[in-house]
């Protein structure tokens, strides 16, 4: 006969009490959303000092003391930039004119014709938001000339250095921008 194994009783441990779960503050939402401000470090704060404008990163702008808003060295810097956006856009608007060159074979697939000839329309048309991007480039570069760059036009206050390192082409600051979007959005342009 076969020997039956019975299991030793094992102590079973009491389930631990139910707790209430934890509640969360909801997060407010705003219909706008919120600029996080740009935090400063100022470990960099005094690199600026001694480095030239092409030496300098966007992080050692940001870190200047807010006393030094479009002094000398950021307007070079801003120069700079301006510059190389410039140059770059060139470039590329003689890339288009070499690509739109190279593809004109004649392809007796309509839907190959179709394809190509909907390429050269979308590379036109980014040359064309270039072109007028580049009008705006050297709008700012002759504020740059003229000690304009930086402050808005409707109101005359500082646009901030960050809102110039996203865009470099900003005449408005934040609030009269967006005071111009709603009043677009409200009356048409």
């Amino acid at each position: 006969m076969p020997k039956t194994v019975r299991p030793t009783a094992t102590p079973i441990a009491a389930a631990p009490a139910p707790t209430a779960p934890k509640i969360l503050p909801m997060p407010i939402v705003a219909s706008q959303p919120v600029p996080t401000p740009i935090k400063k470090d100022m470990s960099l704060a005094n690199n600026w000092k001694t480095k030239s404008p092409a030496e300098m990163t966007d992080a050692e702008i940001i870190a200047m003391p807010d006393g030094e808003y479009m002094n000398e060295k950021q307007m070079a810097y801003f120069r700079l930039k301006l510059s190389q956006l410039r140059a770059d856009m060139l470039a590329n608007a003689g890339q288009t004119t070499e690509n739109l060159r190279e593809d004109t074979v004649v392809v007796p697939d309509p839907a190959d014709r179709a394809t190509i000839e909907e390429e050269h329309a979308l590379e036109l048309r980014t040359r064309d938001r270039e072109r007028k991007l580049l009008k705006k480039i050297e709008q700012s570069i002759a504020r740059i000339d003229a000690g304009d760059y930086g402050y808005c036009d409707e109101t005359g206050e500082p646009i901030g250095v960050g809102r110039l390192l996203a865009r470099p082409t900003a005449t408005l600051s934040l609030e009269a921008q967006q005071r111009r979007e709603l009043k677009q959005k409200m009356f048409g342009d």
